[in-house]
């Protein structure tokens, strides 16, 4: 597996840029390594969203939308989601990651 780096920024504006590898989820590196917002209630059956992350445009489009039922857990959550909203156990990280930033979203 690949080494890659991903960075988090937390609500309380801390970056955090840890080290995955290919084959986790964002939502993974985030819960594992303690990052404030990545709750991971569900564990990553996309049914929760407590790992709600705003993707970095420059990202986003490498990211891609949300599928079907993504989509309809984020529009739960209101005027907190955003068009660059991404639940972070939906991304799997692979080698076109390597260096993704995304913000942690506020708690719904």
């Amino acid at each position: 597996m690949t080494a890659l780096k991903v960075s988090f920024t937390e609500q309380s504006g801390e970056v955090k840029t840890l080290s995955a590898l290919t084959g986790q989820t964002l939502m993974e590196v985030g819960r594992d390594n303690g990052v404030a917002g990545i709750l991971a209630d569900c564990g990553g059956s996309c049914s929760c969203a407590t790992c709600h992350v705003y993707v970095d445009p420059e990202w986003f489009k490498i990211t891609g939308g949300p599928d079907q039922v993504e989509t309809e857990v984020l529009e739960l959550l209101g005027d907190i989601a955003l068009p660059n909203s991404r639940l972070s156990c939906q991304i799997r990280l692979s080698p076109e990651l390597d260096g993704i930033t995304v913000t942690v979203a506020p708690p719904p």
